[in-house]
């Protein structure tokens, strides 16, 4: 006889309402279906939530790929404007080279000695970047080309400062030594007795002239005629009150028969600084300045520096 199971149904008395009965057969296939169903749905909720998750992924990886591309291309671009900048940069190095070479003309000083060219060593300017190739087929060709133009650029710039940095040393050297010169006269007046041999006012002998005597009224300002720093300043016999400037470059000037001395030695002074006043002292006819310009300590004649 085949077992069964009974299973009552009480109702809310407590008395039985239902009463059936299971075999064991039934209870095992009931069994096994339930745990079949309970797998399945198990099964079904967790593909479920996996493809929920799976589709999330691929939502923030589709946007993390578009964020991407869009940097990419910004990058592209980035690329190109900078390759434009290292062409322009490059057109400016050349034409500072030329400035640099008309500069040397129009001072009259002689080309560099290093190689000719402005770029590496004498070599002509590297072939400007094409900028407008699909970055996507020759990213890496164009960004290759950049690093090395751009170490080339480096090293010219380097070079081209040199050669400037040069070229302003010999210009500041120019400008003192223009600065020394004494290209003005000391007082503006008429020239009285010029450079060179004369017939002495004093005992009509011939006699070798060693400057310029150039009459004003008394008390008129002495300038000096060039930058220099004061070497004499007082008396001394003939000459009266006398000041000696020296302007280096073999350079000296020297103002005699002075009213009164506006300078003393050792002072430095600037090209038409007042040093002082037109006088009669010493061994003189009448007021005037004595002027003497002298080369490595050899009188020569002012007028041939002096611009006005």
């Amino acid at each position: 006889m085949q077992k069964k199971i009974t299973f009552f149904a009480l109702s809310h008395t407590g008395s039985c309402s239902k009463r059936f009965a299971v075999s064991f057969k039934q209870m095992i296939f009931f069994a096994m279906a339930a745990s079949v169903l309970l797998v399945v749905s198990g099964y079904m909720f967790w593909d479920y939530w996996h493809l929920k998750r799976v589709s999330f992924q691929s939502l923030a990886l589709k946007d993390t790929v578009a964020s991407q591309r869009e940097e990419l291309l910004n990058q592209r671009e980035q690329i190109q404007r900078f390759a434009n900048d290292i062409n322009s940069l490059k057109s400016r190095l050349i034409e500072l080279s030329s400035l640099e070479k008309k500069v040397r003309v129009l001072s009259k000083l002689k080309q560099s000695e290093k190689p000719d060219g402005t770029f590496g060593m004498g070599g002509p300017a590297p072939e400007d970047l094409d900028t407008s190739i699909a970055l996507s087929d020759k990213h890496n060709q164009l960004v290759r080309e950049m690093h090395e133009q751009i170490n080339v650029l480096d090293q010219t710039a380097k070079a081209q400062h040199d050669e400037f940095e040069d070229l302003l040393k010999y210009l500041e050297n120019q400008q003192m030594v223009l600065a020394s010169k004494p290209s003005i006269m000391p007082v503006s007046g008429k020239i009285s007795s010029s450079f060179g041999y004369r017939k002495s006012p004093f005992n009509d002998l011939r006699e070798f002239h060693k400057g310029l005597d150039i009459s004003a009224p008394s008390g008129t300002p002495i300038v000096a005629t060039a930058d220099g720093i004061v070497t004499f300043s007082g008396s001394k016999g003939l000459w009266g009150n006398l000041i000696v400037i020296d302007h280096g470059h073999g350079l000296v000037t020297h103002y005699a028969h002075a009213k009164k001395l506006l300078k003393k030695q050792g002072e430095t002074v600037k090209r038409n600084e007042v040093i002082a006043l037109v006088g009669s002292t010493g061994r003189s006819t009448g007021p005037h300045v004595h002027y003497e310009v002298h080369l490595n300590g050899i009188p020569v004649n002012p007028k041939k520096y002096a611009l006005n």
